[in-house]
């Protein structure tokens, strides 16, 4: 047989039928990432060769489509009865010198071309080939934090089930429920357990691989690849790992490209029987901005809840940071009102002891009920007339009739979308919180988002005296 195989118009027109029939069948989305960088290199003794860029991808076309390209390959020549998927890489070896069809003559421009406007030379673009080659493509984990581990994670009533399903998840070599999904409010120890379960497999098995990261990381990763063109090494890397770990998924509610990729890497890592563990503020099906499918699959293991604080936990806790300090002076009394007067979260209450320990050290004087209240005044004054982003949201729905849902939903109508920046307004004239948090609260919106609306209403409050008044009255309401 000759080196060099050239394809028959007859060859190229069956190979084109099969690839519509796929796309068909498996819809647009599996099969641009999946089926449409097969490509065909030659037909011989009754045999279809195709080629893929990287190991990763030749298996999961193997093993997801492979029955099937045989059974449309027989369909359209009835001559050829299996079909030799390779990597592209490995073909001069076995003396097939591809001439691809034309797979561009069929399709449609993809989505990841039309979402990368930055061009980058064929010089210095990443080639797929050489991801097998190299140890990360992507510098996508983030680094853990040593002091959140098992050992010092406070357990009450509040926090008892989701600290038993981390600890589950982070003990089994096998993989107990997938996936383990984590919620609760700012401050409650979401994170704290998220760290501790990548802390504890690594060490107990230190032959699997974890990558954890922020859904805003993993967003952010996504968008480069599109950029440098290079979409096919971020998937195989997230798809690689045996524990994927992602903080605060409601960060990608109405990022629909994000989510479509997320989507594809979830179904694939849960096909191979790998632990997915992720966390977000509101259960699975209270995540508004995420897409229906997305919010079951999230919701198909365990979900578990953590509630807001007690006083019994907030005192453990504060008892046990104050030990791990060396602080075995301070006041069970002190310890005793910080758990009675701050509520809010496990942070703040944190924050406060350090304060109190600070001063404490820094002018050399004993810890006391009076010194505390002295040191906390500001803390102890906002706590007792704190108004929460909840807060807000409920009472704007509620004083312009919507529904409280329409705060978080990307409805655009402006019978929605004038409340909703009302409500933006007064998180930030009202609440300590940053923009980017402010944002997360009404749908996981960008923070230039709400920057736009305290703009915005800022420049209507001006020459609009109901829109004033409006205003002026939901913050007496909220204050009172």
């Amino acid at each position: 047989m000759s080196d060099s195989f050239v394809l028959s118009s007859e060859t190229e027109a069956q190979w084109a039928a099969v690839r519509k029939a796929l796309k068909a069948e498996v819809g647009d989305a599996a099969f641009n990432s999946w089926l449409k960088p097969v490509v065909l290199a030659a037909v011989r003794e009754g045999q279809a060769v195709m080629t893929v860029p990287t190991r990763f991808m030749r298996d999961w076309v193997v093993s997801h489509y492979g029955d099937r390209l045989r059974e449309l390959w027989s369909g359209a020549n009835p001559e050829i009865h299996s079909v030799d998927i390779h990597v592209k890489t490995v073909q001069a070896r076995r003396g097939v010198e591809a001439q691809p069809v034309s797979n561009e003559a069929h399709e449609e421009t993809t989505a990841e071309a039309a979402s990368a406007p930055l061009p980058v030379s064929s010089a210095t673009r990443p080639r797929i080939e050489d991801y097998e080659n190299r140890a990360e493509v992507f510098d996508v984990g983030a680094s853990l934090d040593p002091r959140f581990t098992f050992d010092n994670f406070v357990v009450g009533k509040p926090n008892e089930l989701a600290y038993a399903a981390a600890r589950r998840v982070a003990d089994s070599p096998s993989v107990p429920f997938n996936p383990l999904f984590l919620y609760g409010g700012v401050g409650l120890g979401k994170t704290h357990l998220m760290h501790a379960i990548a802390a504890h497999i690594r060490d107990r098995f230190p032959e699997r691989k974890v990558l954890y990261l922020s859904a805003e990381k993993f967003m952010y990763q996504f968008i480069r690849a599109l950029r440098i063109k290079n979409v096919m090494a971020f998937k195989q890397q997230f798809r690689s790992v045996d524990v994927l770990m992602i903080d605060d998924v409601q960060f990608i509610a109405g990022k629909n490209t994000t989510q479509e990729e997320f989507f594809h890497t979830f179904n694939a890592l849960v096909d191979q029987n790998r632990q997915i563990i992720i966390s977000g503020d509101r259960s699975p099906s209270d995540l508004d901005g995420i897409e229906e499918r997305m919010r079951s699959r999230l919701g198909w293991g365990l979900v578990a809840d953590i509630h807001a604080t007690d006083y019994e936990l907030r005192l453990g806790i504060l008892q046990s940071k104050a030990e791990q300090a060396g602080a075995t002076d301070v006041p069970v009394r002190v310890l005793e009102f910080l758990a009675h007067r701050i509520t809010s979260n496990v942070r703040e209450l944190e924050g406060a002891l350090n304060r109190v320990l600070a001063y404490s050290n820094l002018v050399g004087r004993a810890i006391t009920l009076e010194g505390t209240q002295e040191v906390l005044r500001d803390l102890l004054r906002a706590n007792d007339r704190r108004v929460t982003i909840e807060d807000i949201q409920k009472r704007v729905a509620e004083h312009y009739n919507i529904r409280l849902a329409d705060m978080y939903s990307a409805r655009r109508a402006r019978a929605v979308a004038r409340p909703r920046q009302v409500a933006m307004y007064l998180a930030k004239q009202l609440t300590s919180r940053s923009l980017p948090e402010i944002g997360r609260k009404f749908g996981g919106r960008d923070h230039t988002t709400v920057m736009h609306a305290v703009k915005k209403i800022d420049e209507l409050r001006q020459d609009d005296n109901i829109l004033s008044e409006d205003i002026d009255l939901l913050r007496r309401m909220l204050e009172a």
